[in-house]
């Protein structure tokens, strides 16, 4: 590490949000290009720092900053440097010097712990004096606190971020309990909490210790799926992350639930504890299904029989007697679920409910949890379909910090009928905001495959609330005529059945290639993405084919896969804009996938008819690198065809590589084409309806690479991973003891 003093002679570029800088620092020996977060720093101010000198493919040798250091400065015109340097608002260059005359060197003692003094100099007024003293003292104690934190490993933008939570007290916040960082600032958790209280001299016994690494373990199983955690799964996990003792952890868990940091209950012979928003969210979403489930609700007076004839004769469609089960359902139901597999006529039905409402002077609401699913919807309805987060119309707090939705039970939707499709998808937390907007009487119709994986968020909400027996469901289960002719939907269905597939039809859409050594695998791979499938169908390589795999890690991971195909259908050249990142290659016409919902990230449509922009982009949307520039330290990725978001280099662990995806990422997408290999991996990830899940994606091909004993194994291997959710046993618990009362 390279380690320099200079003057900040010019900031070329800052990022007032996140401190950001580019700028030219003046040593000694030499002037400087400097990169990196300096957000207490100004033009003129003294500085150590050190970094690690990098090389800009447009810009040349630049310094990276890892660490800096304000030098305070001892001379009376480097006083007037940096009182001048517009840091302070309300001095100017005169100013300062009329300061500096008065108090020389001692300048910086008077206005830190004397600032009334102030007054004595021309100019100067009890409200101006006021207005410098406080300016000073929020930069002194930023630049206080940024050095104080870098002894504890924690950079300047996390130092912003804490000193903008606790303020002045934030020394004396984090020297009392350091584990208030894991829950206060975002991206910094239990295990960086500890490294600093650790560093501290905390003891490993400390309450605050056991209870933080308590909540990061609980939250951890939430990030696994999971909506609550028996308590002796906690337990022994979080002594093993502290090596700590089973008594403390229990009454950690005690503690917290006091304190209403998690919800503890008995449920069976043990007790379940749960992070309250989830806990929240489950009970809210169980009491809403009842509601639902037991309204009255005003069903049109019509001969039913004659309208659906009427209907599949105006359409020229032939309705399977479960379809009209399900229209019959829709029309006497406050809630009713249609769950089927590949062409059992899930679309079929959501139109001819659309047609059958539409023709009684319903309003309807279509929508889905992604961006994706709600375009494929469009498309399959000819009505529009939103996410469910812009159905629900996502807002945020001042700060950025807090999301919500706009609709919710003060402000309901406005309609009579309301389709939500893929719910599989559907987690609890997003569960249970939109049934908030669902008003009692509303027709709430759940379409979904509860074959497929379960949803990437917290809880098995499709799997639950039809296994609860509650709600009315209607099972579609023929497979219809054209829908045969398709290999892809044959052996989905034959897989869900734990059947082998029948593979390599002449002229048909499911092939399977035997290869048995990883590296064969992966040179057939991107043999088949980069050449022989473009040629043979006339393909787009990136854009109309996506790499599936069960895992991240591994040779036929997406990992090392992203690398193969990056490599191979993106190569660099002259002419491509690119951006290193953490290990990552970034690069202009790469295809990337959003990592995380970020509900305050701004785009714009680029389609002259729409102009329309709007926030949010969520976990799971793929996009294509639009541009990148290095002056702003900006890269722009392109969803959708047409939507345009713009990211600060610092955010760009928000973003993936998406030649290939995992299986669970898919979820809620169809891709013309899918390929997928087929060898070893945790039993855990080779399962059916993995297997079930990936080969559902495609539209029009499907090709798998690898071992026929391996694709044996998935389709045998029916264990789904158990996840522990409460919505289904609240459901009947509370059904049962308010069929009691």
């Amino acid at each position: 590490m390279i380690e320099v003093e200079g003057r900040l002679e010019e900031i070329i570029y800052q990022n007032e949000a996140n401190g950001y800088t580019v700028g030219i620092l003046s040593t000694e020996e030499e002037d400087i290009t400097i990169v990196g977060v300096l957000p207490a720093l100004r033009e003129g101010e003294d500085v150590k720092i050190k970094g690690r000198w990098t090389i800009h493919p447009n810009y040349g040798r630049q310094l990276e900053i890892q660490e800096y250091q304000p030098i305070q400065p001892t001379s009376t015109n480097g006083i007037i440097s940096y009182l001048s340097s517009g840091m302070i608002q309300g001095i100017g260059e005169k100013m300062a010097q009329r300061i500096v005359e008065k108090f020389g060197i001692d300048t910086f003692e008077i206005m830190q712990h004397h600032p009334h003094r102030l007054k004595e100099v021309s100019g100067i007024g009890d409200a101006k004096a006021a207005a410098i003293a406080e300016a000073f003292k929020e930069q002194w104690e930023l630049r206080d606190i940024i050095l104080f934190l870098s002894e504890y490993g924690i950079t300047p933008s996390y130092a912003v971020k804490i000193y903008k939570k606790y303020g002045e007290k934030t020394i004396a916040t984090l020297q009392e309990n350091p584990y208030r960082l894991a829950d206060d600032i975002w991206g910094i958790g239990f295990k960086k909490a500890d490294e600093i209280a650790r560093t501290m001299g905390v003891s490993l016994k400390s309450k605050y210790r056991i209870q933080s690494a308590t909540k990061y373990v609980l939250n951890s199983l939430h990030s696994e799926g999971h909506t609550y955690a028996p308590r002796q799964l906690l337990v022994e996990k979080t002594c093993q992350l502290i090596n700590g003792v089973q008594e403390d952890v229990e009454d950690a868990i005690q503690h917290l639930a006091l304190e209403q940091k998690v919800h503890y209950e008995r449920y069976q012979d043990d007790f379940i504890v749960y992070a309250m928003p989830y806990y929240y969210a489950e009970a809210y979403s169980c009491n809403k299904l009842i509601g639902l489930a037991q309204v009255v609700v005003d069903a049109p007076d019509i001969a039913l029989e004659e309208e659906i004839r009427l209907l599949a004769d105006k359409e020229n469609i032939h309705l399977a007697n479960q379809q009209k089960e399900a229209l019959k359902q829709a029309l006497t139901n406050g809630i009713l679920v249609i769950t089927g597999g590949p062409g059992t006529g899930k679309t079929t039905t959501i139109n001819s409910l659309i047609k059958l409402f539409l023709k009684h002077k319903k309003k309807i609401l279509l929508a889905a949890p992604t961006g994706r699913a709600a375009k494929r919807m469009t498309e399959a309805t000819g009505m529009e379909a939103k996410t469910i987060h812009r159905l629900l119309e996502l807002g945020y707090s001042e700060d950025d910090e807090v999301t919500n939705f706009q609709r919710n039970e003060e402000d309901p939707l406005d309609a009579d009928v309301i389709i939500i499709d893929e719910v599989s998808m559907v987690d609890i937390q997003l569960m249970s905001s939109l049934l908030k907007a669902v008003p009692l009487g509303v027709r709430l119709i759940l379409v979904g495959d509860v074959d497929q994986l379960p949803s990437v968020g917290a809880g098995n909400v499709l799997k639950d609330i039809i296994d609860s027996n509650i709600v009315r469901v209607v099972r579609l289960t023929e497979v219809f005529r054209q829908a045969q002719e398709s290999m892809i939907i044959v052996n989905a269905h034959k897989i869900n059945k734990g059947e082998s597939p029948q593979c390599n039809v002449k002229d048909k859409d499911f092939f399977f290639m035997t290869r048995h050594r990883k590296d064969e695998i992966l040179k057939t791979l991107v043999e088949l993405v980069k050449d022989r499938l473009p040629n043979h169908y006339k393909l787009d390589a990136i854009r109309d084919i996506q790499m599936l795999s069960p895992m991240k890690k591994g040779e036929v991971g997406t990992i090392n896969l992203n690398k193969a195909l990056q490599e191979s259908l993106n190569p660099p050249a002259k002419y491509k804009q690119e951006k290193e990142y953490r290990g990552k290659i970034f690069r202009v016409g790469d295809k990337v996938m959003q990592t995380k919902n970020n509900y305050t990230l701004k785009w714009y449509d680029i389609d002259n008819t729409k102009e329309e922009e709007g926030e949010g982009v969520f976990n799971g949307d793929i996009g294509y690198i639009h541009a990148i520039d290095p002056n702003h330290n900006e890269l722009t990725v392109c969803f959708d065809e047409t939507r345009l978001v713009t990211y600060d280099f610092t955010h760009l662990d928000e973003l993936e590589l998406a030649y290939s995806v995992t299986v669970h990422k898919s979820q809620g997408s169809e891709f013309p084409v899918v390929v997928m290999p087929i060898t070893w991996g945790p039993p855990m990830l080779l399962t059916r309806n993995l297997l079930y899940t990936a080969i559902t994606r495609a539209k029009s091909l499907v090709v798998l690479v690898g071992t026929e004993n391996y694709l044996t194994q998935m389709i045998k291997n029916d264990k789904i991973i158990q996840r522990h959710s409460g919505l289904s046993f609240r459901l009947k618990r509370y059904f049962d003891f308010q069929q009691e009362e």
